[in-house]
């Protein structure tokens, strides 16, 4: 069975369904006994779960580009592994026991997980294979989690069990899909770039061949997704206004001044006609669809949606990447809530490296108007390349394999160029 978790997420006939498996397959339905809790606790003991955590991590910090000719390289010797892997009938899906694992436990659950782990690389291989859950699997669990963009805690909870029970076989189509895609745009690339990669919610800055930085990102939903495009980040807006687009208009403030009447008020966002006059929220029949004859602006601050700064690159949909309020987004799993634009963690290292070329902007510059709320525009000395594309597996020259989800289907519908998407 090809569990799809994008569908359990989103389906509202497979919330009943998700709501069964998680009564079923997710409960703890443990009665240990006194000496199995103390066992447990000893081996808690033995544990070291920051070093574990930036080991995890570690494997996945390496400097070549997603796309880059070297990531096309190790894709294709992945390929050939999992294809070993599948010929050799690939590895036990998980079972309800399976969920929940963690430091301390053991058992048969344990000793599958075990074997799955050997196979695909996070644990090293042994002749023998014990029930133990102790500190070298939860090593091995946080390095699944790392390579699959879970947040590595060294528990199996909901987004690790799904991630387990991906076939071999599916792994190994999606190795070969993104093979082709990452094949096909590593010899256009420039010296100097940005990347986002769409499944990921990450962003690469590429100088020389080598990553310069990483961030978290934030990117848009199933229903609002993050196109894919080519473009040049030309300017950088510190503190700005925020525009409201006539889409969110129609979709989401009506609804919102419905909801709660102060709603523009606490967010500071003005109305204004066309001929540039303010109205107030009482002039508008928020009943109607009349509000998307209007213009609305947020003004610089805490609150604006876009935060500290906006990132400009012309496109025809009217995305950019850009600052945020809501940074504890960063730290979720699946990270799809934005209407198409991209917001970054870290966003003054990026903005800082962007104008490297203008001179006269370290961290502490770009800190600094930041914090002051001053409007100010700023033109690139050098426009920079930005590309959005779709990668949901690559591997790199540690040998370590990634995968995410199938979040907007591309894999589904076997997309290699994106033209038309």
């Amino acid at each position: 069975m090809h569990l799809n978790r994008r569908k359990l997420i989103t389906s509202a006939a497979a919330f009943g369904a998700a709501a069964l498996l998680s009564s079923r397959v997710f409960a703890d339905e443990s009665s240990d006994s006194i000496w199995d809790i103390l066992a447990r606790n000893a081996r808690k003991k033995d544990v070291n779960p920051d070093e574990n955590m930036t080991k995890a991590l570690a494997i996945i910090d390496t400097p070549e580009p997603i796309l880059s000719f070297d990531t096309a390289y190790n894709i294709q010797l992945a390929v050939q592994y999992y294809q070993q892997v599948v010929a050799q009938g690939g590895w036990e899906a998980p079972t309800r026991q399976t969920f929940n694992l963690a430091i301390g436990k053991d058992g048969k659950a344990v000793s599958t997980l075990k074997r799955h782990l050997m196979l695909v690389g996070d644990l090293p291989p042994a002749d023998r294979v014990n029930g133990n859950f102790d500190d070298a699997m939860d090593l091995a669990v946080r390095k699944f989690q790392a390579r699959h963009g879970i947040v590595p805690n060294g528990k199996v909870d909901e987004p690790t069990f799904y991630a387990l029970a991906v076939p071999a076989e599916q792994r190994l189509a999606q190795l070969q899909l993104n093979a082709l895609r990452v094949q096909n745009l590593a010899g256009a690339l420039s010296d100097r770039y940005v990347v986002v990669n769409i499944p990921a919610a990450s962003i690469e800055a590429v100088e020389g061949g080598i990553v310069a930085q990483r961030h978290t990102a934030v990117v848009g939903r199933i229903d609002r997704q993050t196109p894919i495009l080519d473009s040049k980040i030309q300017q950088i807006n510190f503190n700005p206004y925020w525009h409201v687009p006539k889409s969110l208009i129609e979709k989401d403030l009506i609804k919102y001044m419905n909801e709660d009447p102060e709603y523009l008020t606490k967010f500071k966002i003005h109305i204004y006609d066309g001929k540039g006059n303010e109205l107030l929220p009482t002039d508008i029949d928020w009943s109607t669809g009349e509000a998307v004859n209007y213009a609305f602006r947020q003004e610089p601050g805490a609150e604006n949606s876009m935060g500290h700064c906006k990132i400009n690159f012309p496109n025809k949909y009217d995305v950019y990447l850009h600052d945020t309020p809501s940074k504890s987004l960063f730290a979720e799993n699946a990270r799809f809530h934005s209407s198409g634009c991209v917001r970054v963690e870290g966003v003054g290292e990026l903005v800082g490296w962007l104008l490297t070329p203008n001179g006269g902007w370290d961290p502490g510059a770009v800190e600094a108007v930041f914090n002051s709320n001053e409007r100010l525009d700023v033109s690139l000395a050098q426009a920079t390349p930005i590309h959005t594309t779709y990668v949901t597996a690559w591997a790199n020259r540690q040998g370590t394999v990634s995968f995410r989800d199938d979040v907007y289907e591309f894999d589904a519908q076997g997309k290699v160029t994106f033209e038309d998407a």
